[in-house]
């Protein structure tokens, strides 16, 4: 099974767009953190992981589980996008019995797991990789994570089994804003040194900014880093990327987006 060769830019930014229509129409939240990640999702689904948007289930395809579920908007965006499901379906998202629920849900084509409780998305890649052992078979497995939930243990035993067990099929993303739901990373539970304390666990750890596309594709084109290690990618973003006056402001967290703001937003992401 092969990878796609997208054009990721283009593909972030209607993966913007349409996280901020279905917050909007939904009257939802989540969309500052649903922005930090368009990017990374971009360089997965447009360069980087194998899967077939016929055929979800195919054995060969590539796990990708989102642990931060609350930004779901971002990947149902990215899954439409690539071919999952037509676009048209994200219409319905956070209506009653629409399958497109406001944290992820498995029931969505293309999505390996549902998420939202934080801390469960990398135990249960950890179980993949394990489970892809076991089978031997080669696919990889990625987690896509917060910042914010690093302050869950669950996440730091899953650090040190992955890498007693050297599961090198397995890649961990953290989707680093700084900004957690109410106040700042570092004021509520701090993770620094983060890339040291990954590294004492065990991980290969890389470091790129997390809205450079060329800086992402390079540090997961070649996997794994070390042989024998689970990779630790950390990126750093900016929470609400894309929209002005979102960029860094805890606010975008919880809040909905009014006709005026996306009436702007839609003009600075150039979709007007």
């Amino acid at each position: 099974m092969s990878r796609n060769q997208l054009d990721t830019e283009k593909l972030a930014r209607n993966v913007r767009l349409r996280a901020l229509m279905m917050v909007y129409r939904a009257r939802a939240s989540h969309i500052g953190s649903a922005l930090s990640i368009c990017d990374i999702l971009a360089v997965l689904y447009g360069k980087v992981l194998r899967f077939d948007p016929r055929n979800p289930a195919h054995p060969l395809r590539d796990r990708f589980i989102l642990s931060k579920g609350h930004a779901c908007t971002a990947l149902y965006g990215t899954l439409a996008e690539v071919g999952f499901f037509p676009i048209s379906d994200l219409d319905t998202y956070g209506n009653d019995h629409s399958v497109f629920m406001n944290h992820v849900s498995h029931k969505v084509p293309g999505v390996e797991f549902s998420t939202g409780s934080l801390g469960h998305g990398l135990p249960f890649g950890v179980g993949k990789a394990v489970a892809a052992r076991l089978g031997g078979d080669t696919w990889r497995t990625f987690v896509l994570m917060s910042d914010g939930e690093l302050g869950e243990g669950s996440n730091w035993e899953a650090f040190m089994f992955a890498a007693h067990h050297k599961l090198e099929t397995l890649v961990a993303v953290i989707d680093y804003n700084k900004l957690q739901s109410l106040d700042t990373v570092e004021n509520t539970l701090g993770i620094e040194p983060l890339a040291a304390k990954a590294e004492a666990f065990g991980w290969a750890t890389r470091s790129v900014d997390g809205h450079d596309h060329i800086a992402i594709e390079d540090a997961l084109t070649h996997l794994p880093w070390i042989k024998g290690k689970p990779s630790l990618l950390i990126t750093h973003t900016t929470k609400g990327k894309g929209v002005s006056f979102m960029e860094n402001s805890l606010e975008w967290h919880y809040k909905s987006p009014s006709h005026e703001q996306v009436e702007q937003a839609l003009l600075e992401l150039d979709c007007a």
